[in-house]
């Protein structure tokens, strides 16, 4: 009988990479496949990206709080977010849906109107898709396409020593409204006649259930004439993308704790639930910011933009990932992340 391996074993990531290693590619059309944030397939004049993202009741949203608007648009979000961290615009999805009868026509009609604000917003056409009948939940499968210019397409394996890092918005505010929504489901369990208590919740609570992919910075790269050597959008915290980033460069960096932007209402927030800000920057996940580095030549440029913030350098690979506090102490980085296993 041969061994049998957990999942749980080798967690999403090692999945990936084992189930991925043995893959050949037989079109010369093919120029970038499993590992970074979107395939990529030259078209001639410009190069097409595409992805995929699922979302899982119980694993990736869980019903008792989650809006079906809210989660339709999230599901087309999300796909365009891995579309911009190529410096890509996103152009169509398609739509692939396992449903259980106890969704009613009406709930799946509030689930298609989310997707439609998302794909107006961004300007993404909704082409096709599929439908089938599930025994466990809701299932949504969104594959994205989009485009981008050759000379302006950013690979997560482009950074290289003296980089700088940068960071778009703040981090930590959906982990924060996916704590609170625990907390008030809880709460709910234990004593159905206590209604939530959300209010003065709305920031983080829209970063985690609407989250907005940031297709506004890949507008300010082309205005500002910036190209990054390297980008991954932050899906699963700052401190597991910051690892797939120089994995896949094969460099080093350190971040400056101080550095990490957290608004100041998560900050506020982070202690009623004992969590430090730059914790929930580093291992929260859901923020969907884009995570980059740059030339220093370009740092006139980026140093303008209140969007944007530079958080630390690439270094060699020698020197690892490493979290730096003010005074001065360094820490290896691990990820924490979520986990989907």
């Amino acid at each position: 009988m041969s061994e049998r391996t957990e999942l749980e074993e080798l967690g999403e990531f090692g999945l990936i990479d084992h189930l991925t290693k043995n893959i050949e590619h037989y079109q010369p059309s093919t120029i970038k496949g499993v590992g970074d944030d979107t395939a990529v397939i030259d078209r001639g004049d410009h190069y097409e990206l595409v992805t995929t993202d699922m979302l899982i009741e119980g694993v990736h949203f869980d019903m008792s709080y989650t809006p079906l608007k809210h989660l339709g648009y999230k599901a087309i979000a999300v796909n365009v977010s891995d579309i911009c961290a190529m410096n890509g615009k996103a152009t169509q999805v398609t739509v692939g849906i396992a449903v259980s009868n106890r969704f009613p026509v009406e709930a799946l009609e509030e689930l298609y109107e989310g997707m439609l604000i998302a794909c107006k917003a961004y300007e993404v056409d909704l082409v096709g898709g599929d439908t089938s009948s599930s025994l466990s939940g809701l299932l949504i499968s969104v594959n994205a396409i989009g485009r981008v210019d050759k000379n302006k397409i950013a690979y997560r394996s482009g950074a290289k020593e003296n980089d700088l890092i940068c960071v778009s918005g703040d981090l930590g505010a959906a982990y924060i409204g996916l704590q609170i929504l625990e907390r008030e489901k809880s709460v709910w369990k234990e004593n159905p006649e206590i209604q939530p208590d959300l209010e003065g919740h709305d920031y983080v609570l829209e970063r985690f259930l609407k989250p907005e992919p940031r297709a506004d910075i890949n507008e300010l790269f082309a205005k500002e004439n910036i190209i990054p050597t390297s980008m991954i959008d932050i899906s699963d915290g700052l401190a597991s993308e910051i690892l797939h980033l120089c994995k896949s460069s094969k460099v080093g960096a350190k971040i400056y704790e101080e550095k990490i932007p957290v608004d100041a209402t998560v900050a506020s927030q982070c202690g009623d639930f004992n969590l430090e800000p730059s914790v929930c920057a580093l291992n929260g996940g859901e923020d969907y910011e884009l995570l980059f580095t740059i030339k220093q030549s370009d740092f006139e440029k980026i140093n303008q933009l209140t969007e944007i913030k530079t958080i630390g350098h690439i270094t060699d690979a020698s020197e690892g990932v490493c979290l730096v506090y003010p005074k001065g102490e360094e820490i290896f980085i691990k990820a924490q992340g979520w986990k989907a296993f």
